[in-house]
C-alpha cells in the first residue's frame, strides 16, 4: 500500500473547545492484478480459470465487505461495480480484477455488466442493490407486466434493484446472492421482494431469502438483514448453521489501545497505534493475515475530538444511560425529541447496528470505557472488518464505508454455504409459484366455504361479515351470509337497520350490531372512502385487519390498483409454520411469518387467489386441533404432512 500522506489541521478552539481534526487521507494503490478495461479482465478471468478459481461479480460493492467474505469463502470477485469514488478505490486495492465507478441506473451500464459477467463465465452474482419506494401508480404497472408474463422494456429500466435482476437475466449465473435492509420485505404488499422471487423463478433459479440476525454468525452487532439466494437448475440451497456463540463489544474490541478524542499518529496515513495483541479468539481472527512487520501496530485507530460538554455527558453514562437522564447543564438537544441522542455500548453485550450514519455522528457509538465515540478501527471490527483491511479516504468516508457495508463474515458464511450447495446439489422441492398455483386452483374451485364473503363483490359486505361472523360456526357463517351479501354499500345497511338487529340475535352476537351500524353511518356519509385503500385503513371503528381483507378480496379499479397487502394473522402464520416447518407462528409475525407467507402466495396472476385460498384454508381445514390434512391441496408439499403421514389417512 502506498498512502499520501496530509498533515493534520492546526488545532484550535471553539465553542465549547473542540478541535478541528483533519485526515488522515488514506491513498490506497491498486491491487497487482487490477485491471483498468473490460478485455483485461477478460484475459485475468481466463487465467483463473484454468487455475480452478471460482470467480463472482459485487454489485452496490462498496468498499467490499461481501467481497471479503466471498473471497475467504473460495470465490474471487473479478468484477466489482459502485457509485462511490473512495468505495471503488478501497475496493480495487483489496481485490484483482475491474473495480469501476459505474451508474448502474444506465442502460447500457446494465447491458455492459451482464454481458461482461457472462464472457467472463463469471459463477456468482452478488450485492446489495438499494430499493427505493414506489408510487401506487409505479407498483401497479410492474405488477401488471410481471402477472402478464411480460418483461419491462429494457430502456424503461432506472430501479437499481431491477437492473440487478436485468444483470442476472443477461449473465445468468449459477447463484445469485443478495443482500439488503429488512424494510425491503416489511412493507405492507412486500412488493419488490415478492416480484424479485418471481422473476428470478421464471428465469430458472430455485429461490430462498430469510431475515438473518447477524450476530448468529459471529457478527458483534444486532444488524439484521434480508439474504435472498437464488441457484441455477433447480438447485436447492441449505442456510449456513447458526454459530453457538456471541461475540460481545469487548470480545471484538478490548485489546485495541486507549486513545484520546481526536488524537491522530504522527505519520499520517502511514501511523499506527502500539498494540500488545489479541486476547480473544475474535480478535485472533482479526489480526490473521495482519503483514510482517506490523504485528504490534493498529492502523486506523481515529475518531472525532470531544466537545468539553460531551465528555462531561459521557463520564455521567452507563450503557443503560438515555439522553434524556442527562443533567440539563450537558444536553445540546432537547430531550423529550432526542432521549436516546447518545448511546454508551455495552461491552458485555452487542453492539448496536453500524450504519452509514456514523459517518456524521458518532453520538450511538460511545466506547464502553473511554469517553469518546469510537475509532475507525473499532468500527471496523464491529463489522468483522480485519485490521489488514484499509479504508481510502479521510475518517468520515472509512466510517461511511464501514457502515454501507457488508459484514465480510455473513458474507463468508453464506458464500460457503451457496459453494457447498452447488458442490453436492440437492433437488428444490417446489417454487412458490407451484404452491401458489395449488392454493389459486383450489380456491377458485370453490370446494370448501368456510368463508364465503372472501368471494364478496363489494368491501362493505366483507367488512360487515367480519365484523358481525369472525370466528362464528361454519354453519352459522354459511346461514347469515347471503342475508348479509344483499346490502352491498353502507347506506343499504343503514336502511336495513332493524333486519340487521334481528340477524345479529340469530348469530347470537347482538352487541355487534350497533357497531355496524355506526360505521355503516359513518362510511354512509364519504362512501368514496371504500375505494381508497389507504383512506379506509384509517376509518375510526375499523380495524386495519378488516380493511386489509377487504382490499385484499375486492381491489380497487384503475391504473392505481390496489396495494393487495400481505396478511399476517393467526390462522395464516399457522398454515405458513406447519408448512414449512418453520415455527414463524412463535416469532416475529411482522418479519419470519410475512416471508413465509409470501413465499407461498408469490406475484404473479394467481397471488390474490392464492392468498385468498390461504385465509379458506386456516379457517376451514388447517385448523389449531385435528387438522383435516387429507382434504388439504397442500397435504403432498407440506413439511409437517410429510414428517407424520398418518395424517393423510
Amino acid at each position: 500500500m502506498t498512502s499520501e500522506i496530509q498533515p493534520a489541521a492546526p488545532a484550535r478552539r471553539r465553542g465549547y473547545g473542540v478541535k478541528l481534526v483533519r485526515g488522515p487521507f488514506v491513498r490506497l494503490a491498486p491491487h497487482p492484478e487490477a485491471c483498468t478495461e473490460p478485455e483485461e479482465l477478460l484475459d485475468l478471468a481466463a487465467k483463473l480459470h484454468d487455475r480452478g478459481e471460482r470467480l463472482a461479480a459485487d454489485l452496490f460493492s462498496g468498499a467490499g465487505g461481501l467481497s471479503l467474505g466471498l473471497d475467504a469463502a473460495g470465490y474471487k470477485v473479478v468484477l466489482a461495480v459502485d457509485h462511490d469514488a473512495e468505495a471503488v478505490e478501497t475496493h480495487r486495492h483489496h481485490h484483482p480484477g475491474l473495480s469501476v465507478d459505474w451508474d448502474l441506473g444506465d442502460p447500457d451500464r446494465v447491458r455492459q455488466v451482464g454481458e461482461l459477467m457472462k464472457a467472463a463465465g463469471i459463477e456468482l452474482l452478488a450485492g446489495g442493490p438499494p430499493c427505493q419506494p414506489f408510487s401506487k401508480a409505479g407498483r401497479s404497472k410492474i405488477r401488471h407486466r410481471v402477472r402478464e408474463g411480460l418483461r419491462d422494456p429494457y430502456d424503461e429500466r432506472r430501479d437499481l434493484w431491477r437492473s440487478y435482476l436485468e444483470i442476472a437475466r443477461i449473465a445468468r449465473p449459477q447463484a445469485v446472492l443478495m443482500e439488503n435492509v429488512p424494510d425491503m420485505a416489511l412493507d405492507k404488499e412486500m412488493f419488490i421482494l415478492r416480484t424479485m422471487v418471481h422473476e428470478l423463478e421464471s428465469m430458472g433459479y430455485s429461490v430462498e431469502e430469510r431475515l438473518v440476525e447477524t450476530f448468529r454468525y459471529g457478527v458483534p452487532q444486532f444488524r439484521q438483514r434480508l439474504i435472498l439466494v437464488a441457484l441455477r437448475d433447480n438447485v436447492q440451497f441449505t442456510w449456513p448453521q447458526e454459530q453457538p456463540d456471541r461475540v460481545t463489544v469487548w470480545n471484538a474490541i478490548g485489546d485495541l489501545p486507549p486513545v484520546e478524542g481526536g488524537w491522530r499518529p504522527a505519520n499520517g496515513a502511514e501511523g499506527w497505534s502500539d498494540y500488545d495483541g489479541p486476547a480473544s479468539d475474535f480478535q485472533r481472527r482479526m489480526r490473521k493475515a495482519v503483514p510482517a512487520g506490523d504485528e504490534h501496530k493498529v492502523f486506523d485507530h481515529v475518531t472525532r475530538p470531544v466537545r468539553e460538554d460531551d465528555a462531561r455527558a459521557f463520564e455521567a453514562m452507563d450503557h443503560n444511560t438515555r439522553y434524556s437522564d442527562l443533567p440539563d447543564e450537558v444536553k445540546r438537544y432537547r430531550d423529550d425529541i432526542f432521549d436516546d441522542k447518545y448511546k454508551r455500548l455495552d461491552e458485555n453485550n452487542l453492539s448496536r447496528t453500524i450504519t452509514a450514519h456514523i459517518a456524521k455522528d458518532g453520538y450511538w457509538y460511545i466506547h464502553p470505557r473511554q469517553n469518546r465515540t469510537i475509532t475507525v478501527r473499532e468500527a471496523a471490527r464491529l463489522q468483522t472488518f480485519p485490521d489488514w483491511f484499509r479504508f481510502a479516504g479521510p475518517p468520515s468516508a472509512a466510517f461511511r464505508q464501514i457502515g454501507n457495508a457488508v459484514p465480510p463474515l455473513l458474507g463468508e458464511h453464506l458464500a460457503a454455504a451457496v459453494r457447498k450447495s452447488l458442490d453436492e446439489p440437492v433437488p428444490a422441492t417446489t417454487t412458490t409459484q407451484d404452491v401458489a398455483g395449488v392454493l389459486a386452483g383450489w380456491f377458485e374451485s370453490g370446494a370448501v366455504r368456510g368463508i364465503p364473503w372472501l368471494r364478496a363483490t363489494a368491501r362493505w359486505q366483507v367488512i360487515q361479515a367480519e365484523l358481525l361472523l369472525d370466528r362464528a360456526p361454519a354453519e352459522v357463517a354459511r346461514l347469515i351470509w347471503p342475508l348479509l351479501a344483499r346490502w352491498r354499500m353502507p347506506q343499504d345497511t343503514v336502511l336495513a337497520e332493524n333486519e340487521l338487529v334481528e340477524i345479529s340475535k340469530w348469530a347470537s352476537r347482538p352487541q355487534r350490531a350497533g357497531m355496524i351500524l355506526e360505521l355503516a353511518g359513518r362510511l354512509a356519509e364519504t362512501p368514496e372512502v371504500l375505494l381508497d385503500d389507504d383512506a379506509l385503513r384509517k376509518v375510526p371503528g375499523l380495524t386495519e385487519s378488516v380493511a386489509d381483507l377487504a382490499i385484499l378480496v375486492v381491489p380497487a379499479e384503475g391504473d392505481s390498483g390496489s396495494e393487495e397487502p400481505v396478511l399476517v394473522t393467526k390462522g395464516v402464520l399457522r398454515v405458513a409454520a406447519r408448512f414449512s416447518g418453520d415455527p414463524v407462528n412463535r416469532r416475529n409475525r411482522l418479519t419470519d411469518g410475512r416471508l413465509e407467507i409470501a413465499r407461498m402466495i408469490g406475484a404473479d396472476s394467481n397471488a390474490r387467489s392464492a392468498h385468498l385460498g390461504l385465509v379458506e384454508l386456516a379457517n376451514s381445514l388447517c385448523r389449531t386441533t385435528e387438522p383435516a390434512c387429507n382434504a388439504c391441496p397442500l397435504q403432498k408439499l407440506c413439511v409437517e404432512s410429510r414428517a407424520d403421514p398418518l395424517r393423510l389417512f
